[in-house]
C-alpha cells in the first residue's frame, strides 16, 4: 500500500481529507470544508506546504502527549496530527508528512 490522501464526507455533511501513511496510519487530518472543491484546495495547500519545516508547529497536549499542526503561508492551519506519546514519535510523524505530503495521490471516498 502507498501513502494517499483520502477525501471523505463527515457525519456533519462537510468534506474532510486525511493523509495516510503506507501502513494505513493517519498522519494528517483536515478541518471540515463546505465543498469538495475547497477540500481539494486544502490538499493542494498541504502538498505545497508540507515539505518545509517552518510550516509545522510542534505542540504538547494537555494529557502529556504531543501533536503537530501544518500551516499555510498565511498561518492558517491546513491539518493536524494524531496524538503521539513522545516528542520523538511526533517528529517522526512530521517527517512522514514531509516525505509523503507533496506527492501522495488522492482517493475520493465520497
Amino acid at each position: 500500500m502507498n501513502a494517499k490522501y483520502e477525501i471523505f464526507l463527515g457525519a456533519d455533511r462537510q468534506y474532510y481529507f486525511r493523509l495516510k501513511a503506507p501502513n494505513g496510519e493517519k498522519i494528517l487530518a483536515s478541518e471540515g470544508y463546505t465543498t469538495k472543491a475547497n477540500c481539494q484546495n486544502g490538499i493542494q495547500s498541504a502538498r505545497i506546504n508540507s515539505p518545509y519545516d517552518a510550516n509545522y508547529k510542534r505542540l504538547p497536549s494537555l494529557n502529556a502527549q504531543y501533536y503537530f499542526t501544518l500551516h499555510a503561508g498565511n498561518a492558517q492551519v491546513i491539518g493536524k496530527s494524531e496524538m503521539y506519546t513522545s516528542a520523538q514519535a511526533r517528529d517522526g510523524g512530521i517527517a512522514a508528512v514531509k516525505g509523503y505530503g507533496p506527492s501522495a495521490p488522492v482517493v475520493d471516498l465520497t
